[in-house]
């Protein structure tokens, strides 16, 4: 007497007979070397992280090179542009000041915050969208991973862009004399837009949430 097949042996025979579904699913693979992209841009951040960190040494011991290399990196002046709006760019300190150090400061932590947002779209998205990195049991496994998925990746992101929009926000203000007041006013609107669509996407995660637990 035969028996019917399992619907688990059906489910396999019926995959081994549509190759085109498993080569659509393996196409997820093509997004390794963005993945690996990335990593190389996280390695430019490191060298530049550092690059900027010796000029802050030399400038504490007295370099006036490194003091205007640090002044000509975190307060920008073009002439022309300073012409235009009637303003006149400031004269390049000899000496480094408390300004220069905490403008030269929240941009080493601007370099560290991008730094967190690539890990996180590194890991997050290769272990969501391509592939189990298998961390379970690893010490270092980071906490959010563990019930990380789309939704959620889309919300830390988000949060992570508005660390970042509120750093450059307060670099901007730290150096207010540099800019002009539509430069200011843009910049504010722009964070205040990152930040309604943080709490959008996070609204609309939480909806959706409770939508499909009352579903279940």
């Amino acid at each position: 007497m035969n028996s019917k097949p399992s619907r688990t042996a059906a489910t396999s025979q019926a995959h081994r007979l549509r190759p085109l579904p498993s080569i659509i699913f393996a196409s997820r693979w093509l997004q390794l070397p963005l993945y690996l992209g990335l990593i190389v841009a996280q390695a430019v951040y490191v060298f530049h992280f550092w690059v900027e960190l010796v000029h802050l040494i030399e400038a504490a011991f007295g370099s006036t090179q490194a003091v205007a290399t640090i002044a000509s990196a975190v307060q920008p002046c073009d002439p022309e542009a300073a012409k235009i709006a009637n303003r006149v760019c400031a004269a390049v300190p000899t000496k480094l000041t408390e300004t220069l150090i905490m403008l030269l400061v929240l941009g080493l932590i601007d370099v560290v915050m991008i730094s967190n947002l690539l890990i996180m779209v590194i890991v997050g998205g290769y272990e969501t969208f391509v592939s189990r990195m298998d961390l379970e049991s690893h010490p270092d496994q980071p906490e959010w991973l563990s019930h990380v998925n789309a939704s959620v990746l889309k919300v830390k992101l988000a949060t992570a862009i508005i660390g970042i929009s509120s750093i450059h926000l307060l670099k901007t203000f730290i150096n207010a004399e540099q800019y002009t007041e539509k430069t200011l006013i843009a910049q504010t609107v722009i964070h205040v837009v990152f930040l309604l669509s943080a709490m959008a996407i996070a609204l609309t995660d939480r909806l959706m949430s409770h939508a499909s637990g009352a579903k279940h």
